[in-house]
């Protein structure tokens, strides 16, 4: 059975991004042991990042972050969904009283190829980051 998400358009997770001191032990992890693959990569080392494909068009992105401590709670820094309209997701936000922290914006996330993205971030009422992210890259 589809579900369609009638509030936003598009709407479903897109990724889940995290923080890593231990770059080849996390990407052997993901990629290995649980069969992600690479879809982009950007930046170099000691400050590289990369979306993994879970296997299902949703991703895990992963930033390389050398001086990082684990935090007892975990490693999620935002979860990210899906939107076929950035701005009209935003606004129903804003409208329930989300905090905006980052209004929409392009972005182009230098990997190769260059990934072409629109953006935009808001915090819920637990604390938790929210993206609304927007493109064609599943």
């Amino acid at each position: 059975m589809t579900s369609k998400n009638s509030a936003i358009p598009g709407c479903g997770f897109h990724h889940v991004a995290i923080r890593t001191a231990d770059w080849a032990a996390t990407i052997a992890f993901y990629t290995e042991a649980l069969g992600f693959r690479e879809k982009i990569a950007w930046g170099e080392a000691p400050g590289r990042a990369t979306m993994l494909d879970t296997g299902d068009g949703n991703y895990l992105e992963v930033f390389e972050a050398p001086d990082y401590r684990p935090d007892p709670d975990g490693a999620i820094i935002h979860f990210a969904l899906r939107a076929d309209d950035c701005e009209a997701a935003l606004e129903r936000a804003r409208a329930a009283g989300a905090e905006v922290t980052v209004e929409p914006k392009d972005v182009a996330i230098p990997s190769h190829p260059v990934t072409p993205v629109r953006i935009a971030f808001c915090r819920g009422p637990e604390g938790a980051i929210i993206e609304f992210f927007q493109n064609e890259m599943t």
